[in-house]
Parts: C-alpha cells; structure tokens; sequence
C-alpha cells in the first residue's frame, strides 16, 4: 500500500483512491465514466454504515423513553413543498460561465470563474435543488423526491400521535435516503445528490423548547467525542440570525475539520410550529395537540438533530485515518473505534502450511463469526496480513501458534500499538464483548 499523509496537497484524491481499493466506497457508475454527486458503498463501507446508523438509533431512539420511529415515502406531492416552504425557499443562486458553461453556487465565485478564471459570468438566478418527476401512467401530478427526511415525519404527526398516544415532550425519528440536486457536488462524498439521512423532530410545549434545544445539542455533540472523534477536530457553530432558515428560530451547527477546513456535518435547529402550523394551514387538517393537563390545543415546538450518513462517514473515516512506524516500517492505520468498525476481529494461522494451525484457527473462526463480523486470513506472511487489518480497522487480530496447540490459547494483537497478549480460547468470546461494547 502506497504511503500517503494528510498533510499532502493531493491527500483528498488518494483518500478517495485508498477507500476505493479497501471497499469502503465506489464511484457510482464508475465503469461508465461516473456520475458526479453519487457514490456507492461497497463490503466494508456498507458494514460501517450499519454500524453508525445503529449507534444513532441507539443514541438517540433506544436510550430515549419517548421516541418513535417512522419510515416514510421517498416521493411526495407537490403540495407538501409547497406548504413546507421547499418551493419558495429551498434554493442556492447561481452563476454560469458563458466561455468554459459550468456552473457554480454564489458564494463559489468570487467575480470571476472558479474553473477557467474568466470574468464572463452570469447574473445569479435562483435554482431550486428539488428533483422533480411526474407520477401516474398519465404524468399529471407533480411529485418531488423528499430533499429531507423532516416533511414525512410533520404530515404523520397525528397518525404517530394518535397510534402510540404519546404525550409531550415526545420525538419521531426517521433515517433513509433523501436527495438534493446540488448545483456544484464536491470533496468526495461530502456534498452528494443522494444520501442518507439521520433526523429526529422532537415536540416540546413551546416554553420548553430551549430546554430542549440545549439537551439535544449536547447528547449529539457528546456522540461524536465517546466514539472517538478527537475534540480540537469537532466545534459547534452558532448561525447568525440573519442567515437562519426561513423556519427556524435558532440553528447551532455540529463542524468537523477535513482537510477542506472546519465543515458542518450536523445541525440543530429549533423549527418553532412553523411546520405542522402550515401543513394544518394547507392541509385543512387541525394538527394542534391537546393537552392533558392544562386542556389546551397548541401547535408544538420541534427541535431538530439532523444528519447525513456520509459526512458522519467521512468524517470518522477522516479522523481515524493515521501513519506512524511500527517495528521499524511506516505503516497506514485506521483508528476507528472499534463499535464503528467493519471488521471486529480477524483470525490467522500463524503458518498456512502446516495443517495443525490451519484446523485450530478456522475453529475458533467458525465459532466467533456467528457473534462479531470476523474475517479468516492465511494468505502471505503474518505481517502483511496485520497489515492489511491495520489499514481498513480491524482492532484485534488473533494468530494461533505453535504454543496454541499446547495451550490452547491465541495471541490477541491489539491494532493501535501492535501490543500482544495470550488469551486462552475458552475466554475469546467474553473478551472480544468486553473491548468491543
């Protein structure tokens, strides 16, 4: 594996490049020269991304007494934007170069073309990043793929009200794939057209809303620290009011720092009842809640963590990446806390020559994978297979050794500081649970 460090100009392309050959992440279409704004996720991408999303829905639904869940439809009618304000508002300008005709979002470019310097550039117009389709054999309604999850959660509100009667504070939460037609995609998988998100709406009686702002806030800003993201990488950032979304009260964004500078790869907002106010407005549906104790109807407050699966992704994966020497030779390491990992454990024998250690170690295989996701490796010397463990995470790798016939016991070697111990196999199950939990 070619050595390469973050502190390089070119560090984002063979990034992309090292994740590309391990299996993390693919370019969609690839084989067809690509389609920009779209990625796919390949063995080891797929396995991290489920682990992330299930540390979320812990975090997050699981931890918490009154969340529900909700998975709703991807398509929806256009009379949803419009109430939603996504028609009106949910825009970037931009600006066209008449000499080389790419475009750019505004704040790209500053007066001349960003991609061939020229000043012949147009005025900036506004574009929607909805994607629009028509729906029905007859293509005559409108419909738009969601540009957040958000929406289907507002206009279920009663039917998750009323099926689980719940009372407030409460929270629907909703992870899928939301899509936004993003006028300039860029830096890897940063800013996509598809991607997955991670969003809860949690109602609160509006003069708890603060109170709830600041709770959610720090549970989700803690998240990212306990899983390993180091704290001079990670801040949160106040929006000014002027540059609020058109529905919120409050916005503090969650930033991460790439190589492209700090980013945000979470928000908060706190939405008032804008939402389920015009949804009621434009749906001719009463979506107050009644309140059991003070007898009153009102519109809730929401407060609102949200997420892409990707730049959280990303972000981890950028964290984690890592070169330093070990036993004399520079070697390329992910320091992916090991709950986020693909792989948890890989078994080795020591020799794949000679049959003993062979049979002992796909043993000990068969009986871990049915409970961690375990690889089984006897191709090339043990080097180079801790090497390979080391560059995609895997945090503990065993080899079965001469001794391990004697002692029916395995050297566990711990991937961040290549320290090794013997653990008697009859104890690997309980030992693997308590260093990965």
């Amino acid at each position: 594996m070619k050595i390469f460090k973050k502190d390089s100009e070119n560090f984002l392309s063979e990034f992309s490049k090292f994740l590309k050959n391990e299996g993390f992440i693919f370019q969609s279409n690839e084989i067809y020269g690509g389609l920009n704004g779209f990625y796919d996720f390949g063995p080891l991408g797929v396995l991290m991304k489920i682990n992330l999303k299930n540390l979320w829905l812990e975090d997050v639904v699981f931890k918490e007494k009154n969340v529900y869940l909700l998975d709703s439809s991807l398509i929806n009618s256009e009379k949803i934007f419009e109430a939603s304000g996504h028609l009106e508002n949910f825009y970037d300008n931009l600006i066209e170069c008449y000499d080389c005709h790419l475009r750019f979002k505004e704040e790209e470019v500053k007066d001349k073309c960003p991609n061939c310097s020229s000043e012949n550039i147009s005025e900036p117009k506004k574009f929607n990043l909805m994607f629009k389709t028509q729906i029905g054999a007859l293509g005559d309604q409108t419909g738009y793929l969601r540009p957040e999850t958000a929406q289907g959660i507002f206009v279920n509100f009663l039917n998750v009200l009323n099926s689980t009667r719940a009372k407030l504070p409460f929270g629907i939460a909703s992870l899928g794939k939301s899509f936004r037609n993003e006028i300039n995609p860029r830096h890897f998988i940063f800013r996509l057209r598809e991607f997955e998100q991670m969003e809860l709406e949690f109602f609160t009686k509006p003069s708890e809303s603060d109170y709830w702002f600041d709770y959610w806030l720090e549970k989700r800003f803690k998240w990212y620290l306990n899983l390993g993201i180091k704290e001079e990488n990670i801040k949160k950032v106040e929006v000014p009011k002027e540059e609020l979304p058109h529905y919120s009260k409050r916005n503090v964004d969650i930033y991460y720092k790439f190589s492209f500078g700090f980013q945000e790869i979470e928000g908060l907002a706190n939405r008032t009842d804008y939402d389920l106010k015009k949804h009621s407005e434009f749906s001719g549906k009463d979506l107050r809640y009644f309140d059991p104790d003070s007898k009153e109807k009102y519109f809730p407050y929401v407060i609102e963590p949200s997420c892409g699966v990707e730049r959280v992704i990303f972000a981890f994966l950028f964290d984690a990446f890592d070169v330093d020497s070990l036993n004399g030779s520079e070697r390329i390491v992910l320091r992916l806390n090991p709950k986020i990992a693909p792989i948890k454990v890989a078994v080795f024998p020591l020799l794949s020559n000679k049959k003993e250690l062979v049979e002992m170690a796909k043993q000990i295989y068969e009986e871990l994978r049915t409970k961690f996701v375990t690889v089984y490796d006897e191709s090339g010397s043990i080097g180079r297979r801790y090497r390979r463990q080391d560059e995609i995470g895997t945090p503990f790798c065993l080899t079965v050794d001469f001794d391990s016939l004697k002692n029916k016991d395995v050297t566990i070697r711990y991937r961040d500081s290549g320290f090794q111990e013997r653990v008697p196999v009859k104890e690997l199950e309980e030992f693997l649970k308590e260093k990965i939990k």
